[in-house]
């Protein structure tokens, strides 16, 4: 057999039934089998793996090479074995239970020649509930680990130039149960010639089993730390300190070390609180620059910040609090706007407001989620309607800027999502119209209780809060919330208009007015006022 393009190598452990269509996606690759070599490590599988492997062995011996050995715990072994056995010129690592787009390999060789590149990253989706990272694959280009997006994508599903892996003696670590490819994939990213995506094209479908039994899924706390320990001085001994550290520090500090501070974490035992704090602490104190604090948001900033301080209790209560009852309330103050997460200026935690502190991060989401209509009702005085509505917002301090506005005209369709939005620097500001009084709430936010007179039009207007936080002015639209609103009700006597509350399709307070006596119209309508045109003729 002459010397095939590529080597695909499959860490395999029981992965039935999904091994078959991986399988069956090499096979039928475009690039053709006379190209390809598959190289596939049973690492003792208990199922029925072990047969998959031989069976597609025995159909194609020309292109699977498959060694079955004792369980290793993790990915780590097979994939290395199967490096010592690849002959391709380059390597493509690919998941058991994942599949591969039929002309993916043709694609990732293709470009890898065209461009000299000595890795190439082809676009990847997930399948099943499986998340993947997407903001990579906008177009096909170079890329270097200066790009904020590629940290995001570290896993070793990629075509990597085989003389580039020899060359520097690239192999997975084998004591890490989960994250092995990390060390591996930064190395080549760093020594690579040239790194390219290639992005109009889905090279791979990456598959969330349905019992979630993914060696990923099933690594607890402390495991899952001592592998994050272990890449981020693995990378520290490749890059230098600086921007470019930082730009891959920003992907393990978002994602993996904020997994291990969810709302699992005070489900666990005391001591393995204590030891995940500790553990967080000392990645923060080494790697934690005040560059990638700043640029962090603040509740995941609060949750490392506590972690250091070795604040077991107060994180336990931040995580705990959240997941039951939402963010904490705003503390507005002197132009700068602080979340009030437990430890919040007690010195016995010893963080500076810094770490509390919303720093140019968008907040509309848990401005929405904090604040919920109270109630609403009509109060009305002779000819003079108001509309009387009280909310709880999730503010608290310096609440001048508060605003309750009828507001004409929908949301944009990019609120929808966070459920309320930062408005543009230069967007107009609603006035107050009528009173507004501000009085703490018992939860720890303030009722906003606003008396907005009605004139009598036809309108439809959305009721909506306009605070400034942080230097941003954010619009949220009120929910209804199940609240009961007030009855319709009729005002005016020369002119009379009726007025009605209501919820709109997407749970938000809407205050309708409309006259009471509509112009005729209909054919009877136009009729008389041809009839009427003709007799002035």
């Amino acid at each position: 057999m002459s010397k095939p393009d590529v080597t695909v190598v499959v860490a395999v452990y029981n992965t039935m039934p999904y091994l078959t269509e991986c399988l069956d996606s090499l096979v039928g690759q475009s690039i053709g089998r006379e190209r390809l070599q598959v190289v596939a490590v049973d690492d003792g599988s208990t199922d029925d793996s072990g047969k998959e492997l031989d069976r597609f062995a025995q159909l194609y011996p020309d292109v699977f090479t498959v060694v079955h050995q004792p369980n290793s715990g993790g990915p780590a072994a097979p994939s290395n074995r199967a490096l010592e056995l690849a002959t391709g010129r380059f390597v493509y690592f690919i998941g058991s239970d994942d599949h591969l787009g039929e002309e993916a390999l043709e694609r990732m060789v293709s470009c890898a020649d065209a461009n000299e590149s000595d890795v190439v990253i082809g676009k990847m989706v997930g399948t099943n509930g499986r998340y993947v990272h997407q903001k990579l694959y906008t177009g096909n280009r170079d890329v270097t680990l200066d790009d904020p997006e590629l940290p995001f994508t570290l896993a070793n599903t990629k075509l990597f130039r085989r003389e580039l892996i020899e060359k520097h003696g690239l192999r997975f670590p084998e004591d890490m149960p989960v994250g092995s490819d990390q060390p591996f994939t930064i190395e080549a990213c760093v020594r690579a010639r040239k790194i390219s995506v290639l992005s109009d094209y889905t090279c791979y479908y990456a598959v969330k089993r349905g019992d979630a039994s993914n060696i990923t899924y099933r690594a607890n706390h402390l495991a899952r730390l001592r592998c994050v320990q272990r890449i981020m001085e693995h990378t520290a001994a490749l890059i230098p300190a600086g921007p470019r550290r930082d730009a891959v520090f920003k992907r393990h500090f978002d994602w993996e070390l904020t997994k291990l501070l969810q709302k699992d974490f005070p489900a666990l035992d005391a001591d393995t609180r204590r030891q995940v704090c500790e553990g967080v602490g000392v990645l923060v104190d080494a790697y934690f620059t005040d560059g990638l604090r700043d640029g962090t948001g603040v509740k995941r900033r609060v949750r490392f910040g506590l972690a250091r301080s070795g604040a077991v209790e107060e994180l336990t209560r931040a995580v705990a609090e959240e997941t039951a009852h939402g963010a904490p309330p705003f503390l507005l103050e002197g132009g700068r706007a602080f979340a009030t997460y437990p430890g919040f200026r007690d010195p016995a935690v010893g963080l500076d407001d810094r770490w509390y502190e919303v720093l140019g991060e968008t907040v509309a989401g848990r401005l929405s989620a904090g604040t919920r209509l109270e109630s609403a009702d009509w109060d009305q005085h002779g000819t003079e309607l108001n509309f009387v509505v009280t909310l709880r917002a999730g503010i608290t301090g310096d609440t001048s800027s508060a605003v309750v506005a009828l507001a004409q005209g929908a949301m944009p369709q990019s609120a929808d999502k966070a459920g309320a939005r930062k408005l543009p620097a230069n967007a107009p500001r609603p006035q107050c119209v009528g009173t507004l009084t501000a009085d703490a709430a018992a939860d720890g936010g303030t009722l906003l209780t606003a008396r907005i007179p009605l004139a009598a039009t036809r309108s439809k207007r959305g009721v909506r809060l306009y605070v400034d936080v942080a230097g941003s002015t954010y619009e949220v639209p009120v929910r209804t919330e199940g609240q009961p609103m007030p009855l319709a009700r009729r005002w005016g006597s020369d002119e009379p208009h009726r007025v009605a509350a209501s919820t709109n399709t997407k749970g938000r307070l809407v205050v309708t007015t409309a006259p009471l006596r509509e112009p005729k119209s209909g054919v009877g309508a136009r009729l008389r006022r041809t009839l009427s045109r003709s007799k002035r003729k």
